[in-house]
């Protein structure tokens, strides 16, 4: 009967285990897809400033227009170049 229960407990710590990876992960990949979002936005962001000067379009790199790319990623960057361009 002892067993039993050690293979019952066992099976239990592995759908425990597992529960707990599978809800610490998604977490993780949210995270990881913003880092990943900001990265690139960041990026962007630089070469539209970069490229930019040759057509007269000159994006700061200030803090809220690092956060705007950042945050926003692509669209954010488009955006800032509109508005910079239009304003």
């Amino acid at each position: 009967m002892e067993t039993a229960s050690s293979i019952l407990m066992a099976a239990a710590t592995v759908v425990f285990v597992v529960l707990l990876i599978r809800i610490l992960l998604k977490p993780i990949k949210g995270i990881l897809k913003f880092l990943i979002h900001a990265l690139f936005g960041y990026v962007l962001l630089f070469v539209v400033s970069f490229l930019g000067d040759f057509i007269g379009l000159d994006i700061p790199m200030n803090l809220v227009n690092v956060l705007v790319a950042g945050f926003f990623g692509v669209p954010g960057v488009i955006v800032l170049a509109l508005a910079n361009f239009l304003f």
